[in-house]
């Protein structure tokens, strides 16, 4: 095994009386590649500061080997002093290097820039690919890298990947890109409740390695307790404790006591539940032939989908290849050009967005949580005390008076997901939610989304993500083509086969056509077809009624005990009353969409 080139030993760091650091340690060899993992808050970024000289702790100890090259890159850069690109990524090389001016123009080519941008102009992608290229330019011996993929769209984080597996440095990634860790890392480093870890495999194998040490924790925990409770025994029932020769006993108790009261447990997780509207109608979305464009640049062109109930469709391509402007067609936010685009009846939409825009930063964590009115938070449609839903989120009581303003990334992220999951919704709408969300808080939301009955938008960059949730994916194939293929990320690379175009219309989710519906190529409307377009609506008022109201007889728990034919009775009358109620719906979509052609 070679020799360290860095090393951190012991490391100690409170802020106030709260300690964050409580003998961290981190070992940084030649070629190593190490991840470090933990939750939101728990120190990592810190950790990696210390590391690059970013930050001092309170006690312990870091070496470098002289001579080595340590590059840091922070989450947010600082371009103070640089009026260009260019110059801030050669300002990252040691004096006296050669070859500067060709690495650092080859790379921020590679990343889509030219090096003439000021950087007081640039975006948060443009920022974090300058960063990048600041940071790999000299091939230093350690990279230490906070959140390299954040901002990074699909093809910049392949880039990077493929980057990374080529340079002979030691590296240190902080990601929540899974797919990332699990391609790049050999070594894992957990920090957790203030200590570290280390597992010597990759981050494939982290998982269940966690949940072990997490049992055996729980194991000695329990042991801890009984012995306890045997001791406790012995000190009322036994031989008394005045005795001189027993006080060692008393004193071990005592000892035992204050090991349990500072034994820290592990972090309780997040608990998500989303609260749920009513159904929505079987149709949530149907494009024929949607285009859309801006100036002289299609960015949808042709596009054609349908989107059923329970879907959950990932939009997938690099940044402003019209992700959002597609995800704003398919929700009736955006009207095509040509073509056209119905959205279903009945839907609850609530919407994630990347910016955090519905955060207010001068409102309190509790104000923004019960919109300024009292102490309680409706979820599902039920009363809670705002603080025990901060508690489901990981937000400490202490914290219900702190402004949103001074929260961190993940934190803001994790208020975001509260506030969306208490409204009630059928059709969830996510954009890049997985920015600055832990592991664990990734996992959970995964398991949410799921096991919701109602359908799922989802713009995302994050590869694993997309595999483990959606049921389809709409990816871009240029010149505003988008195609939609069955299943997630990894299925879609696998049905494009060597090609980015070829065979994907035959690879793409065909849906079927609604029977019995219009034609919408017919391009005209019988009387028949607009009588059914006025009495519809109310059609579909009235069988919704009537499936609320079998449904609520249904709610009875000993309905069926009580009387199971008539339990048999509802039951039939509610899945005839659905079976309805979602033809409706069909054919008044299939009809409003010839409308609106016809009428152009």
């Amino acid at each position: 095994m070679p020799p360290p080139l860095l090393s951190l030993q012991d490391i100690h760091l409170s802020f106030g009386t709260t300690p964050l650091l409580a003998g961290a340690a981190l070992s940084v060899a030649p070629g190593d590649r190490v991840c470090l993992v933990g939750r939101n808050g728990s120190g990592k970024s810190t950790l990696l500061k210390i590391a690059g000289a970013e930050a001092r702790a309170d006690s312990g100890r870091r070496f470098a080997q002289p001579g080595a090259t340590i590059r840091y890159l922070p989450q947010e850069p600082d371009f103070s002093g640089y009026a260009t690109t260019l110059a801030y990524v050669e300002g990252g090389f040691d004096e006296g290097a050669v070859g500067d001016h060709y690495r650092a123009s080859y790379l921020l080519e590679q990343l889509g820039l030219n090096g003439t941008e000021e950087p007081s102009r640039l975006s948060g992608g443009e920022a974090r690919r300058t960063a990048l290229a600041r940071v790999l330019a000299p091939e230093p011996d350690i990279l230490l890298l906070d959140e390299p993929t954040n901002h990074l769209d699909l093809p910049g984080i392949e880039w990077l990947e493929q980057e990374l597996n080529g340079l002979r440095s030691g590296i240190v990634v902080i990601s929540h890109d899974r797919r990332l860790l699990e391609r790049l890392s050999r070594v894992t480093v957990w920090l957790d409740r203030g200590i570290t870890r280390q597992l010597d495999a990759g981050f494939s194998g982290f998982e269940a390695w966690r949940d072990q040490v997490l049992e055996q924790e729980d194991m000695d925990r329990h042991k801890l307790g009984r012995k306890i409770v045997m001791e406790e025994d012995w000190l009322r029932y036994g031989v008394t404790a005045r005795r001189k020769r027993n006080q060692k006993r008393l004193g071990d108790l005592h000892a035992l006591r204050k090991k349990r009261k500072e034994l820290r447990g592990a972090q309780g997780g997040v608990k998500m539940r989303a609260s749920e509207a009513d159904l929505s109608g079987r149709l949530v979305a149907v494009a024929e032939d949607a285009s859309k464009s801006f100036g002289d640049r299609t960015v949808v062109r042709d596009f054609s989908t349908r989107i059923l109930r329970g879907d959950r469709v990932g939009i997938v391509g690099p940044n402003g290849a019209g992700k959002t402007t597609l995800l704003n067609m398919l929700t009736g936010v955006l009207a095509p050009d040509t073509g056209s685009v119905a959205v279903g009846t009945n839907l609850e939409q609530v919407t994630m967005d990347q910016r955090r825009d519905v955060l207010d930063p001068d409102l309190t964590l509790m104000q923004t949580l019960t919109g300024g009115a009292g102490d309680q938070v409706t979820v599902g449609g039920q009363n809670r005390h705002v603080i025990g839903y901060m508690k489901d989120f990981l937000f400490s009581p202490e914290q219900a008076n702190t402004p949103v303003g001074v929260l961190s990334g993940g934190e803001r992220a994790r208020l975001t997901l509260a506030l969306a999951f208490a409204k009630p919704s059928n059709l969830m709408v996510l954009d890049e939610p997985t920015n600055d969300l832990d592991l664990e808080t990734l996992e959970l939301l995964q398991e949410l989304l799921a096991d919701y009955p109602g359908t799922v938008l989802l713009v995302s960059h994050d590869r694993d993500f997309i595999d483990r949730v959606v049921t389809s994916t709409i990816a871009t194939e240029g010149d505003g083509r988008w195609i939609e293929y069955a299943g997630g990320y990894s299925d879609m690379l696998s049905q494009r086969g060597p090609s980015k175009v070829a065979g994907a219309v035959s690879a793409a989710r065909e849906k079927p056509k609604v029977a019995g519906a219009p034609r919408a190529n017919a391009k005209r409307m019988t009387f028949k077809d607009r009588h059914a377009l006025e009495t519809l609506p109310a059609r579909m008022d009235a069988l919704r009624a009537e499936v609320q109201k079998l449904s609520k007889a249904m709610e009875d728990p000993d309905l069926y005990t009580r009387d199971p034919q008539r339990f048999a009775k509802i039951m039939a009358a509610l899945d005839e009353a659905r079976g309805k109620l979602d033809a409706a719906e069909e054919q008044w979509l299939e009809l409003e969409m010839l409308r609106e052609e016809l009428e152009g």
